[in-house]
């Protein structure tokens, strides 16, 4: 059986076979994630023979370090850094991100989060505390991840319930037979944790990492579950649309000046970078930020220099009609006498996910990046913290490590804002510590 019997027939959103899905695996330690992504490459047939044999032991192949590559986690047995894998079935291309599972590595899951189409949100049966006739408590970092993709506007969720064969173990007297009841249990919890902070969850679906039920081939029936399987639901999630009802924005990356006479650009400098939000194509008038010059567009070059329009989500080389002063990390945005333009703003109120070592404190002044601009940020008062087990909102005097809340910023300079609800890269920023120049927490415009 193979991967092409297993789904039904592809929705609109699924038939782009083209564009690669970005999803991340995230979740509390141990959960499984990096030998779930093991078993979606082998059981996908996406591994060479060679590559099988590096990862067996005794005979067995130990799934987890296809993704665990660091020597430190191999010699700990722990995920630390995001590692990237790439597979593809008839259905589609996959870009896969094993995010750490540990509270002191939040900020690399929220790196990986932060360009996710979706997430795995990866929950271990054999760790939660059994009253099957009493509410079930999920852990925290199970809570904490799941918070941060939807802060983050990953659009896709999924909850995978793992290790659920483990409960039926000859060991687990007080778990044995019990699997569907706990799936049942598990699924109760995260649609009331799910509907608690407004989460939108695509699927819930028990699997086996390890022995590979409902992963990659469905299981019909195991744990009193009917539904596809993982790789399924994830051929047929949609990826992220482009940002293209949003005003043009394009922060340059790179400042190229051409000196042949027979090139295209005839001797302007080119401006590089991705187009952030909108399109661009020649006439039309920008303004530059902070200068706040104005030009009009002479040429726009696509990745290969070929002239041609350009929108949201593609590198495009931006030739304007004159000389303007223009340098990495400036946006270039549509002109203020558009119809839809962007007000530049100072202060703003942020949701944070803090992942400094030291607590959030008002007062302290950061470097913030906003594209590719460095400018100077202060905290100017912590408004609340929020209780990942409650949900509730709470006054506060700082914020904890790895913990979220809402914050009001002043900036050194103005920045072409918009609420993250609206535009992930215009609404994003991150804080970097002036002294240690650490990654201290990430910033989402409300």
């Amino acid at each position: 059986m193979n991967a092409t019997t297993l789904t039904a027939a592809p929705t609109e959103a699924a038939q782009d076979t083209q564009t690669a899905l970005r999803f991340i695996t995230c979740g509390s330690v141990d959960d499984g994630k990096s030998t779930l992504i093991g078993r979606l490459l082998v059981d996908s047939r996406s591994v060479l023979q060679d590559q099988l044999a590096n990862v067996s032991k005794s005979g067995e192949a130990d799934l987890a370090l296809f993704t665990d590559g660091l020597s430190a986690e191999r010699e700990q047995g722990i995920t630390i850094d995001v590692a990237y894998r790439y597979f593809a079935t008839p259905e589609r291309k996959f870009i896969i991100g094993d995010a750490p599972g540990h509270e002191q590595y939040t900020r690399n899951m929220v790196t990986a989060a932060s360009s996710a189409h979706a997430a795995v949100v990866l929950v271990d049966a054999t760790k939660l505390r059994w009253q099957l006739d009493a509410p079930l408590e999920l852990l925290p970092q199970t809570r904490r991840h799941s918070l941060l993709v939807n802060l983050l506007r990953v659009p896709s969720i999924v909850f995978a319930i793992n290790k659920l064969d483990a409960l039926e173990s000859a060991d687990k007297p007080e778990t044995a037979g019990n699997a569907t009841q706990a799936f049942e249990k598990i699924r109760t919890a995260l649609q009331n944790f799910a509907a608690h902070a407004g989460i939108t969850v695509q699927a819930i679906i028990p699997i086996s990492a390890l022995k590979g039920d409902n992963v990659v081939h469905a299981s019909p029936g195991w744990c009193g579950y009917q539904g596809p399987s993982l790789l399924s639901v994830l051929e047929q999630l949609p990826v992220t649309a482009a940002e293209t009802e949003v005003p043009f924005s394009f922060p340059v990356q790179w400042v190229e000046k051409f000196h042949s006479s027979s090139d295209t650009s005839q001797g302007r400098r080119v401006f590089w970078g991705r187009v952030a939000t909108g399109h661009v194509q020649p006439g039309d008038t920008i303004s530059i930020l902070p200068s706040g010059q104005t030009a009009k567009v002479a040429q726009v070059l696509n990745h290969a220099r070929v002239p041609k329009n350009v929108s949201a989500g593609h590198g495009a080389g931006v030739v304007l009609d004159r000389e303007v002063d223009v340098s990495r990390g400036d946006w270039i945005l549509a002109s203020s006498d558009a119809p839809q333009h962007f007000e530049p703003a100072r202060e703003i109120r942020a949701t944070v996910a803090w992942m400094d070592d030291e607590p959030l404190v008002a007062g302290r002044v950061y470097w913030a990046l906003h594209g590719h601009r460095w400018i100077k940020a202060k905290v100017k008062r912590i408004v609340h913290s929020l209780d990942i087990n409650t949900l509730e909102e709470t006054d506060a005097s700082t914020i904890a490590p790895n913990a979220i809340g809402h914050i009001e910023v002043a900036l050194q300079e103005p920045i072409a804002a918009l609420s993250y609800a609206k535009s992930r890269v215009l609404g994003s920023l991150i804080l970097v510590d002036t002294a240690s120049h650490k990654t201290s927490g990430a910033l989402l415009i409300n």
